[in-house]
């Protein structure tokens, strides 16, 4: 089974039932966090919830436990668009809480054999493509430097200006390393 297959089995309002657990634990949500999603629901198209049910969700007469219940409880009512919404806010307003929900661990976690490249980092380093190249251009420039510098000098200066050439391939950082090296002698070019 793959990746998409199994996240189309299970709609949103079978992951709103398998989370309302979670979602409701003490301490998962904060009263503001529920407040800014009642909030979207309601006030953002498209339109989940109208002004009276918002109220509803949002009396601090009622405790955040029942009232995040009574939420829960009347979106898996109204069907998948409005469990849809909610997942979206969630989402927007609690972004950490929402990447941790069961629902997303056990799609994350299948049994299916398809690799999911978005949820680690598999680089090497954080610097990004232009540190590997500008690292890879001095490992070039001074393996040509060693190879190309016999003892004689009258070569020397021919080597100096192959290396002048391939710093202007290579990052400017290490561009400006090469050029100092052969800004003693560049004057005999």
């Amino acid at each position: 089974m793959t990746h998409g297959k199994q996240e189309e089995d299970q709609t949103y309002c079978d992951r709103l039932v398998q989370d309302t657990p979670f979602l409701t634990g003490q301490g998962r949500l904060s009263e503001q966090q529920v407040d800014r999603i009642v909030l979207q629901l309601n006030r953002y198209y498209p339109q989940v919830l109208n002004n009276k049910e918002a109220e509803k969700f949002r009396n601090p007469k009622a405790s955040l436990r029942v009232r995040l219940c009574d939420l829960l409880s009347h979106l898996q009512r109204s069907g998948e668009r409005h469990c849809q919404e909610f997942y979206r806010a969630l989402y927007i307003h609690a972004q950490p809480l929402h990447s941790h929900l069961p629902s997303r661990h056990s799609l994350q976690h299948s049994d299916c054999t398809e690799l999911d490249w978005g949820s680690e980092s598999h680089g090497l380093s954080d610097r990004g493509p232009m540190s590997f190249l500008a690292g890879l251009g001095l490992a070039t420039g001074l393996a040509l430097l060693l190879y190309c510098c016999p003892p004689d000098p009258k070569v020397l200066p021919g080597t100096r200006r192959i290396l002048g050439f391939s710093a202007v391939i290579i990052d400017r950082h290490v561009s400006r390393y090469l050029l100092a090296f052969l800004a003693d002698d560049l004057g005999g070019l």
